[in-house]
């Protein structure tokens, strides 16, 4: 049964590669394809969340957005694998960091991804999931930062369902060593488990708890995260 086009994705099968990069920005994918992918199509556009594909160094490719949250995120990662056939996703998000050793513009690759959220419920299982990235993704993905001498640190990340947390908790996860937090890892780590495919997730700090001086500005976070772009693209 062909279940495309879905609700939420107007693509046809085939329009998308086998590796997809998903910011949660419609204007970062529409940044990434412009900037670095040859022959850039527009593959979806509902709701202005837009798909691309094209080449990269001569490899299919393909960016889309996720929006922001697990629930957004999971509608989209959940039609790639199950409907398009995609085999990995590659989050590249922004995200806020708890620890001193790391500045703005530095890479979190998120080994596993902690959550407030209940997305994991649905699967029923008699105790708590962890979800976790791919390894060969992550150590792809570190030996590109190691090439590239970007500072980055492997760990934990927090996906929140509160951007704006009235228990202001952050640093209760930041004393587990968690590293930093953002909205959607741990629903696309559930998806491609269940899915039985890969993913992986690079974020960019784009605000500091620790040096709050050096937050970033809407523009810079959509456009001048360009070494994670280059991180996920040469991994793809």
């Amino acid at each position: 049964m062909n279940n495309t086009p879905t609700p939420h994705i107007n693509a046809k099968p085939g329009d998308f590669a086998k590796t997809v990069l998903m910011p949660g920005d419609p204007l970062r994918a529409k940044f990434i394809a412009e900037t670095y992918i040859e022959n850039a199509v527009l593959v979806n556009n509902v709701r202005g969340v837009q798909g691309y594909t094209g080449k990269y160094k001569g490899k299919k490719v393909s960016v889309m957005a996720s929006g922001m949250g697990q629930p957004s995120i999971g509608i989209y990662s959940y039609e790639l694998y199950n409907y398009y056939g995609v085999e990995n996703i590659i989050r590249v998000g922004s995200c806020g960091s708890f620890s001193a050793e790391l500045h703005a513009r530095d890479i979190i690759i998120a080994m596993g991804a902690c959550t407030n959220g209940n997305y994991a419920s649905q699967y029923g299982l008699p105790g708590t999931f962890c979800p976790i990235g791919d390894f060969d993704l992550i150590k792809a993905a570190v030996l590109e930062c190691e090439k590239m001498g970007i500072n980055y640190k492997v760990g934990n990340i927090l996906s929140s369902d509160t951007f704006y947390d009235d228990s202001n908790s952050g640093m209760q996860w930041a004393k587990m060593g968690v590293l930093g937090v953002e909205m959607e890892s741990a629903a696309l780590y559930c998806n491609a488990a269940r899915a039985g495919k890969r993913a992986l997730c690079i974020c960019t700090v784009s605000d500091s708890f620790v040096y709050p001086k050096e937050n970033t500005t809407a523009e810079e976070r959509e456009t001048s995260f360009t070494k994670m772009m280059e991180i996920a693209l040469n991994i793809a």
